[in-house]
């Protein structure tokens, strides 16, 4: 049948194209008020031959949507940006002195508490990487144009302890488990299997993803998020996740069975604590089960990114 011929309009090359269609790619990336999420167009009529604009007579691709909507994108950046500062900021904040009371009262020390802090350090430790990035990589392009190590390592550990907030939520969902279901309310636990696990094992996947990312995907400062090398560290995290919610079912499950048969307080006391896990579980974790179903309408993907912005930057 009829097609137009693969062409070279100045700014992207067009492959042959069936007549009677619309071909359609991602904006080119090199200018600078072009965004490259957007898509540009062309016709081929149905004489196979590309559309040409009636004023000039002259093939013509159509590249209005390039730079239609980039001011409000790039107001709505700043917005997000500047949300996930304060955020984080906040968060410090809050868990700082979170850990300050759990130090100075000495009688809120057991177990559990040690789980608390080392969970809410992690969050110290995520937030301060995060807010590091945000304001030394991101808005200064020249240092992502050199590509220093410095901006790589820092990539790494905001990776690492990405790692260690979810595994330290999976400790204190082992932790739940293995106290209530399997060890028959026992009090006492060896701690050192879960410092292994929250601040040990996470460093398998982010040394892993640093390695792959730097052979296989190495684009500066380790910013694009366009790579599967990302599962690397966001797999892990997800199975954790399931995990740790299926121990928690489990633990209803223990409990609504001690309930029917004894009114204990020990059992009132671990029902508290677990609802308590249960509703940061989900609030820590939602992102990464809506990340794959962003809109695609305009409004609703602004709205989806408010949302993401608030559950990952005010936990």
């Amino acid at each position: 049948g009829l097609f137009c011929n693969r062409t070279w309009d100045g700014w992207l090359c067009w492959d042959d194209t069936p007549a009677g269609r619309i071909t359609a790619q991602n904006c080119p990336d090199y200018f600078p008020d072009f965004d490259p999420t957007e898509r540009a167009s062309k016709y081929c009529d149905e004489t196979g031959n590309w559309f040409r604009h009636p004023e000039s007579n002259r093939t013509w691709s159509n590249y209005t949507l390039c730079n239609s909507f980039t001011s409000e994108k790039l107001k709505m950046a700043f917005i997000l940006y500047y949300m996930a500062i304060v955020g984080h900021a906040l968060s410090i904040t809050s868990l700082l002195i979170s850990l300050a009371i759990f130090f100075y009262f000495k009688s809120l020390s057991c177990q559990r508490i040690t789980l608390h802090k080392n969970l809410f350090f992690s969050y110290v430790l995520n937030s301060m990487f995060t807010i590091a990035h945000l304001i030394a990589v991101v808005p200064n392009p020249g240092l992502v144009k050199r590509d220093p190590v410095s901006c790589k390592v820092l990539q790494f550990f905001h990776q690492y302890m990405l790692g260690c907030n979810y595994f330290w939520m999976l400790c204190e969902g082992i932790y739940l488990h293995t106290l209530i279901v399997v060890a028959v309310f026992a009090e006492e636990q060896r701690l050192h299997w879960y410092y292994l696990l929250g601040w040990g094992f996470p460093l398998v996947p982010a040394s892993i993803h640093a390695v792959a990312r730097a052979k296989y995907f190495n684009d500066n400062c380790w910013m694009s998020v366009d790579t599967y090398l990302l599962y690397i560290v966001h797999g892990p995290v997800m199975a954790a996740l399931l995990v740790n919610f299926f121990f928690l079912l489990n633990i209803v499950r223990v409990l609504v069975t001690k309930l029917r048969d004894t009114h204990r307080a020990e059992s009132n006391m671990y029902m508290k604590a677990v609802r308590a896990t249960l509703i940061l579980v989900p609030l820590l974790g939602i992102q990464f089960v809506i990340i794959p179903w962003r809109p695609e309408n305009r409004l609703a993907g602004e709205i989806y990114d408010y949302i993401m912005h608030i559950l990952m930057h005010y936990q």
